[in-house]
């Protein structure tokens, strides 16, 4: 009789990863749209910028314009989180079936294959054209629909994939990072399966993956954020804009934003993986998802 653990329905990350996905968006969205500004921010001699990190830049939102103002591009990422979170953990199912040996394990190269191809398939089917009009209604100051029709009528409908090759790498490269250390953590915490994880023990895992993954990627979401804005059109394509960013810059750049990112990635990807397996093993005992 075959030792080899049953298959799960690939259904049911995707299920789960739509719910856990909703769930993570709204609660660090503030340090997301911080990170943002700060990334779109240039450096030019003389001028005095009004915030210069995580603090800061709460601060003087609330200050001038409320506490709401915070949440100004959640509705694009929103309804994008939700599809996107779903694609993610099931594509990252589905890619880790295919990539188990014949005693049904997984390298660590092999998680990061696996979470590479869920990040770059997240990014070219959602990923790239939430974020664009994110980033637009971000620094434009504009609502979602507004975002919308102001990249409808400068650049078309091209425009909504505006960075989409700079989304892909960031994407690839995160969700690679992300899954090959939550499996690994996960793998050892629980020694390979023989303790049943608790939703604490994924809540540290996640936030732990989260930290790596943002330390290891973050010149690709700079890259991101600058080919997805207004002034994009300066750059002759992603790597142009990462060469102008060096030499112009410094490498230091590279890095703007990387202390609200941890801000919102941090605990965001703590609760998306604690939602992700709480809410995975309830939907396993519905007979549809089994």
């Amino acid at each position: 009789m075959s030792t080899l653990p049953k298959k799960k329905n690939p259904w049911t990350p995707m299920a789960a990863g739509c719910i856990a996905g909703g769930i993570e968006a709204t609660a660090v969205w503030p340090m997301e749209f911080i990170k943002t500004q700060l990334q779109l921010q240039t450096k030019v001699k003389g001028v005095v910028l009004p915030y210069n990190g995580m603090i800061s830049g709460l601060s003087y939102y609330i200050r001038t314009t409320g506490f709401l103002s915070l949440y100004r591009g959640l509705a694009p990422t929103l309804v994008g989180s939700i599809p996107k979170a779903g694609i993610r953990f099931g594509l990252n199912g589905v890619f880790k079936e295919n990539l188990k040996d014949k005693d049904g394990k997984l390298t660590p190269a092999k998680n990061f294959l696996a979470g590479l191809g869920a990040g770059v398939s997240e990014a070219l089917i959602i990923v790239a054209p939430v974020e664009t009009v994110k980033t637009k209604c971000i620094e434009l100051n504009m609502p979602f629909v507004g975002g919308l029709k102001h990249i409808w009528a400068a650049e078309g409908l091209g425009g909504i994939y505006q960075g989409a090759a700079a989304t892909a790498m960031k994407q690839g490269s995160n969700q690679g990072l992300r899954f090959m250390w939550y499996n690994e953590y996960k793998r050892i915490v629980t020694n390979d399966g023989e303790r049943k994880s608790t939703p604490l023990i994924s809540l540290i895992g996640g936030m732990t993956a989260g930290c790596f993954s943002t330390l290891g990627n973050n010149p690709f979401d700079v890259v991101k954020t600058r080919m997805q804005g207004t002034k994009a059109k300066q750059y002759a394509n992603t790597f142009d804009c990462f060469k102008q960013i060096l030499s112009k810059e410094g490498v230091v750049a590279l890095y703007a934003g990387t202390v609200p990112r941890l801000g919102r990635v941090v605990p965001g990807q703590g609760i998306i993986f604690a939602s992700f397996d709480t809410i995975t093993q309830s939907l396993e005992t519905i007979p549809i998802f089994q």
